[in-house]
């Protein structure tokens, strides 16, 4: 565990602000890496598994309708999709009972048209003012890791400011979490 909290690890970044913020840090976290297009389980500090993964289009940012990924300590405030075929399509969290291959109107082709699929963790800021409340509020923007109907395009940047994840490593992933889990989003 001390290996990965020393240099200027991401682990080491979640920890210290949980500390400046006064939140005990949990048996679990997750750390998404903007840069690296990755996503790390950690369970008590040690790496379970990483992840490829795509986030925004738009450089990273925490403003209301910027479409960036937002930065910072959050945590896993709802759970939705329990029981959902991989590749199920949401909409507004509701599942439409069809897969993303089913959807009319969408091209396989179209970057632009990403559909939310398989499972969703929505995610709330833990730092007021940076990524709660206000203009920069990351559960008011809606802001989730979820499946795509693009799987073959993870690892590029590519959302409006969610986590995408190849579904079934959303539902992988979605049976390991739980409510309340620290996700830490950094550069």
């Amino acid at each position: 565990m001390d290996a990965l909290l020393t240099g200027d690890s991401p682990l080491k970044q979640a920890t210290e602000n949980c500390a400046r913020l006064g939140i005990k840090p949990g048996e679990r976290l997750l750390v998404v890496r903007i840069g690296t297009a990755t996503l790390q389980f950690y369970r008590k500090a040690v790496l379970v598994k990483s992840y490829v993964i795509s986030t925004s289009r738009r450089p990273p940012s925490n403003i209301k309708n910027s479409m960036g990924t937002p930065r910072g300590l959050h945590e896993i405030a709802e759970r939705i999709g329990a029981g959902q075929p991989p590749g199920m399509v949401f909409k507004s969290r509701i599942p439409t009972g069809r897969h993303f291959s089913e959807v009319a109107g969408t091209d396989p082709d179209d970057a632009n048209y990403n559909l939310i699929t398989s499972r969703i963790l929505w995610l709330r800021g833990l730092e007021p003012g940076v990524n709660r409340g206000g203009d920069v509020d990351t559960y008011e923007r809606y802001v989730y890791l979820h499946g795509t109907n693009h799987e073959d395009r993870i690892g590029r940047p590519l959302s409006a400011g969610c986590v995408l994840m190849r579904n079934l490593d959303i539902v992988e992933l979605y049976e390991e979490v739980r409510t309340g889990d620290l996700v830490w989003i950094a550069d």
